[in-house]
């Protein structure tokens, strides 16, 4: 359902291996930019190590915050996937193996003709009074406890489960935006733009550099929840930059 106010969520990747480099996370931008169609802002982003305290203290911090919070990484076979124990640890309630959720993976495996490994088994454990979040790449669930999203951290089981999950929350009013191409560098434009930024608090001014190989350019976004408000900024940044090409050729002459 939509609501007229600001719905704002986080995300805490968690994972040494993030930390290190050897993986590179394809998780936050897909994330971000499927909340954002949504109407929810991704306001804070983390990254913490495979240690249950860090990761205790980021979701607590987090969740206290922000509407929702969806973690990625950590709830795999091994012995380094300690999310599901972090998590019931900062809900302050136990960790266990879920029944439906053993009776989901055991079926899985025996119609792969695979042994159901204790490994295995740990995908099964989630903090008690969880629910799950549907994985129709490999079958081990997510969960959800309160308003925390607990998903894999491999993208493609990542960005199925979020599907899963989107139709369940709730939304605010969506973010408009509108883009200016400039011929001018930020240097010739940011004295100006930072004045018409000033005059238009209802929208947010965003500057981005380009550089074509012999010059620079900038891309102008200007996002908010009002077209009027975004339409009113647009023709204070085109009016401006016709003012800056006049006095940028003047001064060339």
């Amino acid at each position: 359902m939509s609501e007229a106010r600001t719905v704002t969520a986080a995300a805490l990747a968690i994972g040494d291996e993030l930390l290190s480099g050897r993986t590179r996370d394809k998780n936050i931008g897909h994330l971000a930019e499927l909340l954002t169609a949504a109407g929810i802002e991704l306001q804070e982003v983390r990254i913490v190590p495979d240690e249950q305290d860090r990761i205790v203290e980021a979701l607590n911090a987090l969740r206290s915050r922000y509407d929702y919070v969806f973690t990625s990484g950590g709830i795999g076979p091994t012995h380094d996937d300690i999310t599901a124990d972090a998590v019931a640890a900062a809900f302050g309630v136990a960790c266990t193996h879920d029944a439906d959720a053993l009776e989901l993976l055991g079926a899985h495996y025996a119609e792969r003709g695979m042994e159901f490994t204790e490994a295995r088994r740990r995908m099964a454990r989630m903090p008690v009074g969880s629910r799950h979040i549907d994985n129709p790449v490999s079958r081990a669930p997510g969960f959800v406890i309160g308003n925390v999203h607990v998903m894999a951290g491999v993208p493609s089981v990542f960005q199925a489960m979020l599907d899963n999950v989107l139709p369940t929350l709730k939304t605010g009013v969506k973010i408009l935006s509108g883009k200016v191409s400039c011929p001018y560098g930020e240097g010739d434009i940011g004295d100006p733009l930072s004045a018409i930024a000033k005059a238009h608090p209802a929208v947010n001014i965003g500057s981005y550099p380009r550089f074509s190989g012999d010059k620079f350019s900038t891309e102008i976004v200007i996002r908010g929840r009002d077209q009027a408000a975004i339409d009113a900024a647009r023709a204070d940044i085109e009016t401006m930059l016709t003012s800056v090409g006049m006095k940028l050729g003047a001064t060339a002459d």
